[in-house]
């Protein structure tokens, strides 16, 4: 705080002031510039003990006497070794629960998926986040201030579905988690996110995984994998060939249906899936083998105005084949709705571990799927992709020949 005594200026000289700092004593300075002037209060904290500075307003609105009157209240609040600033702050957020007390937390949630959704990476989010709120949030709680949101009204909305929807509620828990940090962000509300579950909620609900019922996706044997990729074979459907390419890829059905011509390389043999694409958000190049290769050269003629770009294009122009389309062909080739396109991953991972000497790792990578060890991540910089080529090759001749025995043993008959 400056040590000249208060009240060094007049009103005239603040009127005539036009540039750089001028000190009225007791810590008041006017800041002046060609387009701003602005009062200050500079002092040091009681309590860090190092130099602050406080905007008391703008001098076009706030006159000399004005001024004066704010130094003195923070300099009394000094002298009760008190920061003004901090004191400042304090109050402002007070106003601003205040002001929050009419915001309820269905507006709160409507405003945060509106802001968010646009950088979310599957457009079906937004709708879903949407639909969870409104039948299970929003009708416990949804007409309660933001800031008056506690643990309790959480638990009255998770708890009658933790045990029979887990995966549902657990996945409210954390949208509900979300939105209350994004209220806390923006000031409406203040102490801990009382949707956290660490430390917080773990301590009353049991874990989700000790209560939901693990389903695993239906997976075609291994052992009869080959009469089924041959059942799909005798048709020309499009969506058999886009579930026979999806088992030679080892990929997934959302990234098989949205497959692009320019993701293709048919020369090298490579299809570059873009991180847009990918559950992990990183590019993952999948080897061709030949009969994922001959699977594209049947649909390269559908490649025109009409269809668009897309690989497996649907009846819709420009909407590709729809997941059900292919669980229809696969269900078909099976003679059984049981199992799952999903399911084929599974098949052919238990294939690379049953049957083979590959690495857990070559396998892994194959599918695309994350690594869960940190340092392991931070080590693996390349993706093994001639290794995965070799045992994409072994997958598909092993399904090719399993068909050939299988019907050779029938003519035995």
């Amino acid at each position: 705080m400056s040590r000249l005594k208060p009240n060094q200026l007049t009103a005239r000289k603040v009127e005539t002031w036009k540039k750089g700092d001028l000190c009225d004593g007791g810590g008041l300075w006017l800041n002046a510039s060609p387009t701003s002037r602005g009062w200050t209060f500079r002092f040091t904290s009681p309590v860090t003990g190092k130099r602050r500075e406080m905007g008391l307003g703008s001098a076009f609105d706030v006159p000399l006497a004005m001024a004066r009157q704010r130094a003195s209240e923070a300099r009394i609040l000094l002298a009760e070794s008190i920061d003004p600033l901090d004191r400042k702050r304090e109050a402002e957020q007070a106003r601003k629960l205040e002001r929050a007390s009419s915001i309820t937390f269905e507006q709160v949630a409507r405003g945060f998926i509106e802001e968010q959704a646009p950088g979310w990476k599957d457009k079906k989010a937004e709708p879903i986040w949407r639909r969870s709120l409104e039948q299970h949030i929003f009708p416990v709680f949804g007409g309660k201030p933001v800031n008056r949101v506690e643990t309790d009204d959480v638990l009255a909305a998770l708890r009658p579905i933790w045990e029979t929807k887990t995966e549902t509620a657990s996945r409210l828990r954390s949208r509900i988690e979300r939105i209350l940090g994004y209220a806390k962000a923006h000031g409406w509300r203040e102490g801990e996110n009382a949707a956290r579950w660490r430390g917080h909620l773990d301590a009353i609900l049991p874990p989700a995984a000790k209560v939901a019922k693990v389903t695993h996706h239906a997976a075609v044997d291994r052992k009869d994998i080959g009469k089924v990729m041959a059942s799909l074979a005798t048709s020309d459907g499009l969506a058999a060939k886009a579930v026979r390419f999806t088992c030679l890829t080892a990929a997934r059905s959302g990234e098989v249906r949205a497959a692009t011509w320019d993701e293709i390389d048919l020369q090298a043999k490579v299809w570059t899936i873009p991180p847009s694409r990918m559950k992990a958000g990183r590019e993952h190049r999948v080897p061709l083998t030949d009969g994922a290769l001959a699977i594209l050269e049947a649909v390269k003629p559908l490649r025109d105005a009409e269809h668009g770009d897309l690989v497996f294009p649907g009846q819709k122009a420009g909407k590709a084949l729809s997941d059900v389309a292919l669980s229809k062909a696969l269900h078909s080739a099976a003679s059984t709705k049981e199992v799952t396109i999903h399911g084929l991953r599974s098949t052919f991972r238990d294939w690379a571990a049953e049957e083979t000497h590959y690495p857990r790792e070559v396998a892994e990578m194959a599918l695309a799927h994350a690594i869960g060890d940190k340092v392991e991540a931070a080590y693996r910089r390349g993706d093994l992709f001639e290794k995965r080529r070799e045992m994409m090759e072994e997958w598909a001749s092993m399904i090719s020949q399993s068909h050939a025995l299988r019907s050779a043993s029938v003519l035995d008959l």
